[in-house]
């Protein structure tokens, strides 16, 4: 049975409608990365989050020059707290992420001149991977609030395992006009004295991230992690389904070394 027009067009309207919404729900965050020592712009980063329960996550990474030279995407099933990533350096070629695997989840890092190297790792109940730690904090907010200490298994790619942390609060801070909570993670290891802690602000209304303070996931010139402020910009953007596209598939002709 043919639909009676005017529904037709009704039902037309709702969909382009909906596709309207949604592009115009996507969020952008910009954020300047600086370096821990002299506050020099080592490269900048743009985040685009795109709408829903589990959102799909892109990271456009550019030298303090504006060329684009890394790209992350971050896509948060089957877990929030621990979605799989992919993130691709075009300076020299490196990528690392994790994907589903037979068995559990499978770690990968490509070194350059190497070929690319896998690790199948059962995720632990308290796992947190890459930006999934923004998730775990949202989760244990009424406990980081309280002054409670949170454990995590928090997984660093580059060595294909899991390491133990601790997250806390340790004070309400004014950032900028924004009212905010300080939290400190550290490892929670006998040797967690020769790692330097992680110091991030999230926002109280919404626990979005304000700033970043400890190693940074990208390396430098040197192929060393360097210690880095990261500082969001106040306000999120919102940004349209076109230019999260161009962003994607921007060219990375970066060749920046910071």
């Amino acid at each position: 049975m043919t639909a009676p027009l005017p529904a037709l067009a009704c039902f037309v309207a709702l969909v382009f409608a909906s596709m309207a919404a949604s592009a115009a729900d996507v969020r952008r965050d910009e954020a300047r990365v600086l370096a821990a020592g002299d506050g020099r712009l080592l490269y900048r980063e743009t985040h685009w989050t795109l709408p829903g329960p589990r959102p799909d996550r892109w990271v456009l990474y550019r030298c303090a020059d504006g060329a684009a030279f890394a790209r992350k995407r971050v896509l948060a099933a089957p877990s929030p707290l621990a979605p799989d990533f992919a993130l691709e350096d075009a300076r020299d070629g490196y990528r690392e992420g994790v994907r589903a695997a037979a068995g559990g989840r499978s770690v990968f890092v490509h070194a350059p001149g190497r070929a690319e190297a896998t690790r199948v790792l059962a995720i632990p109940a308290d796992g947190v991977i890459d930006a999934g730690f923004d998730a775990a904090v949202r989760r244990h907010w009424p406990r980081l609030v309280r002054g409670e200490a949170v454990k995590l298994q928090f997984l660093v790619p580059s060595r294909k395992r899991f390491y133990p942390v601790q997250v806390q609060r340790v004070a309400s801070v004014d950032w900028n006009g924004v009212p905010a909570e300080r939290l400190r993670m550290r490892l929670d290891a006998w040797f967690g004295f020769a790692v330097p802690d992680v110091t991030l602000l999230y926002a109280r209304d919404d626990q979005r991230l304000l700033e970043f303070a400890g190693t940074g996931n990208l390396r430098d010139g040197d192929g060393d992690h360097p210690q880095v402020r990261i500082v969001f910009e106040r306000t999120p953007r919102t940004a349209t389904a076109q230019e999260l596209a161009d962003a994607r598939s921007l060219p990375l002709a970066g060749r920046c070394r910071f």
